[in-house]
């Protein structure tokens, strides 16, 4: 590992496994040609020369799609993680070995290092910060005070970074433009349900190499990432019961045909526990004592806290690594609980995160909010800006164009009939 300082260019695992980096770089970026093509125009218009940028992501192969197409964009850009365990190591070594892109992520680093590249991300003096989960930008409004004004704005890629955006801008925190990659048609609808629902189990199956099939999977929460999941955990054979607290996503699930239930009642019945929430605590110490012997829980939201793991640990007796990512706590009361990748996110810890082709429309999001924010600087207002519907809606057409599938267009006609008041049945 590289000697750690302030002014490093780069801090990852082995600079060696660059080669095997490359390869599944550009592998990902056969899935990615909404991407490619931002990429090529970048490349000719130069829309972030002088703009200084940091990307806090997960260090995936896609991710580095991206970053590839914000360098030839001109930018100035690091790199650093946004979860602990999601790094590739191979791919940040190549990034900077064959990019020279500084990145600052090792796959397992403690929060210390995670804390410590935020430091030195913040160093560089962004004037865009690509956020994933808002710990950059919450580091910058609570300790960098005079480093604001340097900022244009930023964009944030997650439901649980634009609830902490929301929480600083009604505080009076938020003094620059933030903009809402996460809602985006072409982001959450595909990203947060088909994305999270295959790599989520793609993550369980190859932590665990159990049958889904005749298992009673418990999904936590029915937001877009939780649909997703309870749908391919279903697809796969399981039986699935969903926990909500909000009543309309809860009567969608019961119409989507799954079983509701508080998570009272459903920790006991369950085999496998899901949690893709963004709260805090979901799964707590009064479930842990009910369920089955050997009840596998893992976390697809965000943060490590959807799972209470301390209060896991003050009722364990023993607790001993049973599998790559996979912890078993054998309990005082005699029964087990399996916890995957350390309450952090299953799909990244344990497998390669969201497949190529949806991280393809994820990202043309983030490329083109940013210059959404470069070619807007000075005139947004202070807050949470979506991305414009004609952005969305060409990011939609330039994946249906990719995968060779054409729509039809409204008739003159059909325009003039949809825009009037006056013609009825």
């Amino acid at each position: 590992m590289t000697a750690t300082s302030p002014r490093l260019k780069h801090e990852v695992k082995d600079l060696a496994l660059a080669p095997l980096g490359r390869q599944r770089i550009e592998w990902a970026g056969r899935e990615m040609p909404v991407l490619r093509q931002i990429r090529d125009r970048f490349a000719q218009e130069k829309p972030f020369a002088g703009i200084r940028l940091v990307a806090c992501c997960h260090v995936t192969t896609e991710t580095a799609n991206l970053a590839i197409a914000l360098k030839a964009g001109g930018a100035d850009a690091v790199l650093i993680a946004s979860n602990p365990l999601s790094t590739q190591d191979d791919v940040a070594a190549c990034l900077v070995t064959d990019y020279e892109i500084p990145v600052f992520a090792i796959k397992g680093e403690d929060n210390e290092t995670y804390s410590r590249h935020v430091q030195i991300a913040l160093d560089h003096r962004p004037n865009i910060i690509i956020d994933d989960g808002c710990d950059v930008v919450a580091t910058l409004v609570q300790e960098r005070q005079n480093q604001l004004a340097d900022i244009i704005g930023t964009t944030e890629e997650t439901t649980t970074g634009i609830v902490r955006l929301r929480a600083m801008f009604k505080d009076g925190v938020l003094t620059f433009p933030a903009v809402n990659v996460n809602d985006a048609d072409t982001k959450h609808f595909f990203d947060n349900r088909y994305g999270t629902g295959q790599s989520t189990l793609d993550g369980i199956i190859r932590a665990t190499n159990v049958l889904l099939a005749g298992k009673t999977v418990v999904v936590v929460g029915y937001g877009w990432c939780g649909k997703g999941t309870a749908l391919r955990a279903r697809g796969l054979g399981a039986n699935v019961i969903v926990t909500e607290i909000d009543p309309i996503k809860a009567i969608e699930a019961v119409m989507d045909g799954f079983r509701v239930l508080p998570m009272a009642e459903a920790a006991p019945l369950g085999d496998l526990f899901i949690t893709v929430t963004g709260n805090k605590h979901v799964i707590r110490g009064e479930h842990f004592d009910v369920m089955k012997d050997g009840a596998i829980v893992c976390n697809s939201g965000h943060f490590d806290i959807e799972i209470d793991l301390k209060a896991l640990g003050t009722k364990a007796k023993e607790v001993k690594t049973v599998r790559p990512f996979t912890e078993e706590y054998r309990l005082q009361n005699g029964k087990s609980v399996v916890v995957l990748g350390e309450g952090r996110l299953i799909n990244l810890a344990a497998a390669e995160g969201h497949p190529s082709a949806v991280m393809d429309m994820s990202f043309a999001n983030q490329a083109l909010g940013c210059e959404y924010l470069v070619k807007n600087k000075g005139k947004l207002e202070p807050g949470i800006h979506s991305i414009p519907t004609e952005v969305d809606q060409e990011i939609a057409r330039l994946k249906l164009q990719a995968m060779g599938i054409k729509i039809d267009s409204l008739t003159p006609e059909q325009v003039e009939y949809i825009n009037s008041w006056t013609s009825g049945t």
